[in-house]
């Protein structure tokens, strides 16, 4: 009888190990399973002595390693079988595919000429040939029939893929996120049955124009729902596709174009404001520094300023800018750039502002509501939103300090609010939220309000200011009256630090034909979080830039 040798500490269990002494298994099992045969030698120490030698397997160790040999083979056994049968998947799927490779998707030349469309366009074309193409936004395959989602970015549209169509090779390895060109008839579906706007596109022919990646680099892998909002916003560029982000954006455009024109109607002049400035609006640590040729300039804050200075040419003006604050602040509702939206207003007094404030808010969204793209977009993403009504709650600063210490709220030092305390975001938040409805905060003290603004004249320690306050989302918009006296402008300016060199033209408005006047911001992307019911303006702008982040 042939011998095998085993040496659990040196010895390895290989196809290539000969199981001599000299080159022994490392386990018994494993020399039974080569050699059933063979007598088993374990190297261990021997009876009766020190040392160490070979001695054969003992009768309870041998029982055990047969029944470990027995595994093995069983073992060896089934992934031989697994191996044949997915050498048989293989061959299948290969014969599958050369017999797909030989199905050509061909136009049939005999149908009607296809209409080019926009899928915005589907319910105008019902019965209609038409040629749609987009990204594929959904797919299944099921029993000779293919469901694709399509999307363009004017809407979706399911279309069925039947018979070559279904079968073909390149719909097997049809990815999502790939874009396609589909030509077929558009159907009503009939009851019982459901996709976007109730109909779908019975296709005759269609051809992939991009094919998206699949396995690892699959859409699904790069944009996961629960993935880190950091390695979401890395991939901004993909997660915009999404069915949230793109509506919240289509309502953003519809906001655009309400604001505009509610401007136009009201008789307001676009300007177009720089936005690189040598001189600060709101305060010099919040400004970002560049070189200039040579000089120091900034990023502006604001372009209130300069709105200011066109009131004389062409009288009330607006502008929709970007607007750059360096505060290094982490809350939901601050950005590094945002989109401004600014208004300056000749020959008004502070009630007048208020009234253009509750008109435009009022206006703007019932606009944006009614609109036929961006109203079904926030019902479906702020189911409860209303529709702000004419007057809105006015509420000086003063008679806030007295509700927020009545309900118990504390400033940010945790103690009860006193006169020139600034109400901070949380208390701000909780006011709102609790009373429900808009607010026009208004009469801010001096000193916590930027130097520009009026003092009212019959309490000089506060300003003609206001903050537009909204439920769920606190501060949207601030304003106030300007100082339009030249002698008390140029005060304001030398009191805040800033040399008046630096600010003559804002100071020739006082000295060249002075007038009553008055201005305010919106932030679009706080409007956006409070229309959609977005926890943070970050998924209100496209890219959005804060502390931090400043990519893709």
């Amino acid at each position: 009888m042939s011998q095998v040798y085993v040496n659990e500490k040196s010895g390895v269990d290989g196809a290539d190990v000969a199981g001599t002494e000299s080159q022994p298994f490392q386990s018994p099992a494993y020399a039974l399973y080569v050699q059933p045969e063979a007598k088993v030698m374990i190297y261990k120490q021997l009876e009766g002595s020190e040392e160490y030698g070979y001695s054969e397997i003992s009768a309870s160790a041998l029982k055990k390693a047969k029944k470990g040999a027995e595994g093995l083979k069983k073992k060896q056994e089934k992934q031989i079988k697994l191996q044949e049968e997915q050498k048989k998947k293989e061959e299948e799927n290969a014969k599958k595919l050369a017999e797909l490779d030989l199905i050509k998707i061909e136009e049939d030349k005999s149908l009607p000429q296809a209409k080019k469309i926009k899928l915005r366009s589907v319910q105008d074309n019902l019965q209609t040939r038409v040629v749609v193409q987009g990204w594929v936004h959904r797919f299944r395959s099921q029993k000779g029939l293919a469901f694709i989602t399509l999307r363009d970015g004017s809407g979706f549209l399911q279309a069925v893929l039947t018979g070559d169509l279904a079968k073909a090779r390149i719909t097997q390895e049809l990815t999502l996120e790939s874009t396609v060109l589909i030509k077929g008839v558009i159907n009503k579906l009939p009851e019982g049955k459901s996709a976007p706007g109730g109909v779908e596109l019975v296709a005759d022919y269609y051809e992939v124009i991009g094919l998206a990646p699949s396995g690892e680099e699959a859409f699904t892998n790069k944009v996961q729902e629960n993935a880190d909002p950091s390695l979401l916003l890395d991939q901004r560029h993909l997660t915009l596709r999404g069915e949230t982000l793109s509506a919240v954006f289509k309502v953003r455009a519809a906001l655009m174009s309400s604001i505009r024109k509610f401007f136009a109607d009201e008789g307001l002049t676009e300007v177009t404001p720089p936005c690189m400035v040598q001189t600060q609006v709101e305060g010099g640590s919040t400004l970002f520094k560049l070189d200039y040729y040579g000089q120091e300039a900034f990023l502006t804050q604001s372009s209130q300023l300069y709105l200011e200075t066109c009131l004389p040419a062409l009288g009330d003006v607006y502008c929709v800018q970007e607007s750059f604050r360096a505060e290094k602040s982490h809350t939901r509702r601050h950005l590094s750039e945002f989109t401004h939206i600014e208004s300056e207003l000749a020959f008004i007094t502070f009630d007048d502002l208020l009234n253009h404030l509750e008109r435009l808010y009022t206006y703007v969204i019932k606009q944006v509501v009614e609109d036929p793209v961006a109203g079904p977009l926030i019902k479906q993403l702020n189911p409860n939103f209303v529709v702000p009504e004419m007057p809105f709650l006015r509420m000086q600063y003063i008679h806030a300090l007295d509700w927020l210490n009545e309900h118990g709220i504390p400033n940010e030092d945790g103690e009860a609010f006193k006169f020139g305390d600034d109400i901070a975001e949380a208390a701000e938040r909780k006011m709102t939220d609790i009373i429900g409805k808009p607010i026009l905060l208004t009469r801010f003290p001096v000193e916590i309000k930027a130097f520009y603004m009026k003092k009212c004249a019959d309490d000089p320690r506060v300003t003609e200011s206001v903050d537009v306050l909204m439920p769920n989302v606190g501060e949207i918009t601030g304003g106030s009256m300007r100082i339009d006296n030249h002698d008390e402008l140029v005060a304001a300016i030398k009191k805040e630090g800033l040399d008046l060199k630096d600010y003559y033209w804002l100071a020739d408005q006082s000295k060249y034909g002075s007038s009553p006047h008055g201005g305010y911001g919106l932030g679009t992307e706080r409007i956006l979080a409070w229309l959609c019911d977005r926890f943070t303006v970050r998924d209100c702008s496209l890219y959005p830039r804060f502390t931090g982040r400043c990519k893709p």
